[in-house]
Formats: C-alpha cells, structure tokens, sequence
C-alpha cells in the first residue's frame, strides 16, 4: 500500500496538546512497516489581526463574492480620475514610491591606478575595457544591482569584499546616491484598485459581479497613535449590476457583520461625501455589539458614474469597505491599536495559565525505572512524613542499567520529622506571581483564584533525587540528595522559562518559594545479576 503523506500529517497533528519539547515521537500507521519520527506541537494561537481576516474571508466566500487581489501600486494619474479636482488634497495622504538613480561611472586612469593599489595588481587594457562594459551595463540595467559586486569580482579575477572597497574608495558616485521619487503611489484606499479591476472585466464577465479583497493600504499619517496606523487592512467588496442599490449595502452590511456577533444596524450619512462616491449615497454602519454597543464599524456607497466613466465602466457599482482593524480591536477588546497589530515591540502580558505553563522541572530522571523512583519517593514521604528521626524507609529496589539499585528516604537527625513544613507546599500561580503555599486557610484565596501548576515541593525534588541516583547508577555509585531550606526556585528543583521571569520582573510581581523542606534521599548500589540465558 502506497504512503499517503496527507494521512501522515493528519495522524502527525491529531494530538495539539502534546508537548513538543519532549523530542519526538515515532509514528506507527497501521498497515506499514516504516515508522516515522514527528514531533507533536501544541496548539498555536493566531494574530488577531489575521484571524480577524481569515473569519471574514470565510464569510465573504460564503456570501458568494469571489476573492481577488487588487494592484497595491497605483500611479497618481489614477487618483485625478477618481477624485478630480480634490485629487492634490487626497495625495497629500499617500506614500510616493522612489529609488536610487543608477550613477554613470566613469573609468579613468586615476581610478585605474587607485583600484591597482587595491588589489595589488596591474590591470591591463582588456580588462579595463570589460571593466568599464560593466559598469555601463548596470548603468543600463542589465546588471542588477545585486549582482554587481560579483560582476565586477569575475572582472578583476578578486573576492568580494575587494570589490566593496574599490565601491567605496573609488567610485564615491555609489555612497552621494540619494532616493529620486517617482510618479507611482502606494494605494491609500481599496478604491484605487477597484477602478482599475472594473475598467477591466465589467464588460467580459457574467452579471452581477461580487469580488472581495482583503489586503493592506497605507496613508502618511502626520503620527501613529493608539487608533491609527500608516498600514492598515481594508476589507473591500463591490457588487455591480444593473439592478444594484443601497439596499445591496445594507444587505451586505447585515450579512457580513452578524457573523462577528452584531445584531442590530443603524445606517447614517457620510458627511465626508468622498468624490468617487454619488452624491447622498455615502452610508456609514452602525453596528450593535452586546458587549461593546453602538460602533461605526463600515462605510458603503454606489460609485459615482463620471468616476466609473473614466474607466469605461457602464453599470452601476456598490462599494462596501471596513478597517480590519477597527474590527480586531473591538473583537479583542483592545484600546491600542499599535499593541494588538505590534505586541513584539510593547511589554507583553501573560495569564496565569500561561505563566502557570512555563514553570516546569530542572531536572527529571531519563528512564522508566527512573520514574517509577520518584513516584515511589513521593509516597514513601506522605506516609512517613511525621515520623521522628533518626529513621529510615526504603522507598524502592529495581536496576538501573546494570546496576541493582536500592533507594531509601531517611532523617538522620534526633527528633526531626521525616519531611519538613514545606514539603507538602504547592506551586500557584496567582496575579502574575508564582507561589509556593500549604494548603491552609491563609492561602485559600491563592488556591481558589491561582492557577495550580500540578507541582507539589515534594514531586519536584523527588524527581530530581530520583535524577542524581539514577546518573549515578550509571556510574555504579551510591548518591546522597538532600535539600533542607527552599530560597531559590532552583533550591527544589523548579525551572520558571525566561520569558516567565522576564515578565515577572518587568510587572514588579514575585516569586516566593521559600520553606523548610528537610528531605533526604540516598541509594545504595550493587552488581545486578543477570541471567546467562537472557
């Protein structure tokens, strides 16, 4: 039977929760012999920004409008037809494309003899000719300008890093470039690009038409602030058709946005009137969140005819645009627009659950008979715990490699418990900070609100003696372990990831672990004695 990759991905991915730090696992289809490694990730999240997008691209594909991609660059005269004598005004807002002029380097004998000091060599006519050939190639274009510096390398027979310097000592005309703008824009508004798809198609494809586009515009804002950023995302569709009207607007409106929980639609003039729209047609949406309330969450019109005239469009259109962000943010309930879009530049928040997540163990015993001793450990102190000292329990006896091992938990001191007040402590997460707490009345609004990270004092520093004796087993060497007062995370074995402490630090909250623990392990080892015939 043949192997079928897209079964393998899905056997591969079916377990998100799986840790994947643990390496990875080998994968056994049934029905094949081969067996593959894989490596089980958990569960990812999003960025709201593109959730927000791929939900409404959903909802668009199921509403019957087909997607497609609409040219980012548009050039100024497209403006002027779409605005007409506001066009000045509406540039003012957008970004003019630019770039470095290519120079006309010219080879002289100065700049021959400087490239011969350089290099170290004599460069003879021939080469010199086929030297100044390259450069009036690039001049030209024919060269890019990535490939220059290995053009010129072949040319001299040198390394790279020559060619950098003679660009720099000889040829100053490279480093005085400075950017020349040219007439093309980057479109500031969906817009833009329908004029121009419309002028395209309108008149080879059946009627109505229903497109949308989801992608990004950008506006030279005089600043960013908390509600505005120079790139942004509009989600953009138009129906035209003979037979288009407001009422389309409104239908797509109420389509589109119940999808996202609104439920009720207030429409409301536009009193910013833009040009390419038909005068009294410019609606903005209102929409109705449970949580949020009224919010201006959209804007549709029916495009002006003299607009559609100067792209030879001949039926009317009806053009609906909102800001994917304005949509994120009241989706996910931010106030700051740069912080949902950027959170890699501001200070990150973690939940409890998340902080909870990064506490794990520093160390941890390798093998199965490793951790059938630390689980033996653990039970042995719960049921001595109170004991008096001095004292002794064995806690477990198995092999370890080759080696017979024989495991006890023990008080050496007069009058001591076998464990101290501390064993038996929990770590919690709550409000930001990590805390180790007994299960008593003091702390039972930690245990009630924190987050239990399921590791007691005890599980963590039985999972490290059981580490120490199991390394040491290997070894052929008994091991002592023992811990008596907890300052320091690492004190009982507890590892906080770095960007867990990073963000505890940085929010001023804490981490007390501390307490008497007052635990000893040892082990005891001898040669195992193995069967002949096994």
């Amino acid at each position: 039977m043949k192997f079928d990759a897209d079964e393998y991905k899905k056997l591969a991915r079916s377990d998100f929760e799986q840790a994947w730090h643990r390496g990875p696992e080998i994968l056994s289809i049934p029905g094949r012999e081969k067996q593959y490694p894989v490596y089980r990730y958990p569960r990812a999240d999003p960025h709201p920004i593109f959730a927000t997008i791929q939900r409404l691209r959903e909802t668009y594909l199921m509403m019957g409008f087909s997607e497609t991609e609409n040219p980012i660059m548009v050039d100024e005269k497209e403006v002027y037809k779409q605005f007409g004598s506001e066009a000045m005004a509406v540039l003012d807002r957008v970004f003019y494309l630019g770039g470095l002029p290519r120079p006309n380097v010219g080879i002289g004998k100065e700049q021959v003899r400087k490239i011969e000091k350089i290099t170290g060599t004599v460069i003879d006519e021939a080469t010199e000719e086929v030297l100044r050939e390259t450069l009036h190639a690039y001049k030209k274009a024919e060269i890019d300008g990535d490939e220059l510096t290995h053009a010129i390398s072949e040319v001299l027979a040198i390394d790279d890093a020559k060619v950098i310097e003679i660009l720099d000592q000889v040829f100053p005309e490279f480093r005085e470039l400075r950017p020349e703008s040219s007439r093309i824009t980057l479109r500031s508004h969906m817009t833009s690009g329908w004029f121009a798809t419309l002028g395209n198609i309108w008149d080879k494809t059946p009627h109505p038409i229903r497109l949308f586009s989801v992608d990004r515009c950008f506006r030279r804002e005089q600043a960013e602030d908390a509600k505005r950023l120079m790139s942004y995302h509009s989600a953009s569709c138009i129906i035209a058709d003979e037979e288009v009207t407001l009422d389309d607007g409104k239908a797509v409106s109420y389509s589109l946005l119940s999808a996202f929980g609104y439920t009720d639609f207030s429409f409301r003039p536009d009193e910013k009137r833009s040009k390419y729209y038909m005068p009294g047609t410019q609606t903005e949406v209102y929409a109705r969140h449970p949580v949020h309330g009224w919010v201006e969450v959209a804007t549709f019109g029916l495009y002006s005819p003299s607009a559609l005239a100067e792209y030879g469009v001949g039926i009317p259109v009806m053009n609906l645009g909102l800001g994917v962000e304005r949509l994120a943010m009241i989706a996910y309930g931010a106030d700051d627009i740069r912080v949902l879009c950027h959170p890699q530049f501001y200070h990150k928040h973690y939940s409890d659950p998340e902080l909870a997540r990064a506490v794990l163990l520093l160390r941890e015993p390798q093998t199965q008979a490793g951790r059938m001793m630390a689980g033996a450990i653990v039970s042995t102190a719960k049921a001595h715990a109170t004991d008096p000292g001095p004292c002794s329990f064995t806690a477990w006896e198995g092999i370890i490699g080759d080696v017979s091992v024989k495991v006890f938990v023990l008080e050496p001191e007069e009058n001591a418990k076998l464990c101290g007040p501390a064993c038996f402590n929990d770590i919690y997460v709550h409000n930001g900070s990590i805390l180790g707490v007994p299960d008593t009345e003091k702390f039972t609004l930690v245990r009630e609100e924190g987050v239990a990270t399921g590791i007691s004092y005890l599980d963590a520093v039985a999972a490290r003696a059981a580490h120490d004796i199991e390394q040491a087993a290997f070894c052929g060497r008994d091991a002592r372990f023992q811990i008596k007062i907890a300052r320091l995370p690492g004190d009982i074995n507890l590892n906080i990831e770095d960007h867990a402490m990073r963000f505890i630090t940085d929010s001023s909250q804490k981490i007390d672990v501390r307490g008497p623990v007052f635990l000893t392990v040892r082990s005891e080892c001898t040669k195992a004695h193995i069967d002949e015939k096994s």
